[in-house]
């Protein structure tokens, strides 16, 4: 049966360090060139495009990963010390019934995670 869900691609100034932290956050790499780069961790696939003209600093690109548990992917991040500019921050429960983390990658792209609350009726 084909996958099925959604593959964000995000734009990245310097591919190989961009990938090289996904890598470091367990993903595989996969297909990739001098412009463009696959990464897959489980059911989780991030693209990456050379975009030259957009430095970290300016790059307002966001995505959402929805996993089972996102107290247990923050805890494996956290675990591996990620730089500041990394601007890891803790889970919290939001108004919109998803419990949720971020992260930032070497790119600027900002990556938010999250699993569904479990909801009173």
């Amino acid at each position: 049966m084909a996958r099925e869900g959604p593959e964000p691609i995000l734009p990245a100034q310097d591919v190989r360090r961009t990938s090289a932290f996904y890598e470091s956050l367990g993903f595989k790499a996969g297909y990739h060139d001098e412009r463009y780069e696959i990464l897959r961790r489980g059911n989780l696939v991030v693209h990456l495009e050379q975009q030259n003209d957009l430095p970290p600093g300016r790059n307002r690109t966001s995505c959402y990963w929805r996993v089972a548990d996102a107290d247990a992917l923050y805890q494996e991040f956290a675990a591996l010390g990620l730089p500041p500019e990394r601007d890891l921050t803790e889970p919290q429960d939001e108004p919109w019934g998803m419990r949720e983390f971020t992260v930032k990658d070497p790119a600027g792209n900002l990556v938010r995670i999250g699993h569904e609350l479990k909801m009173a009726r």
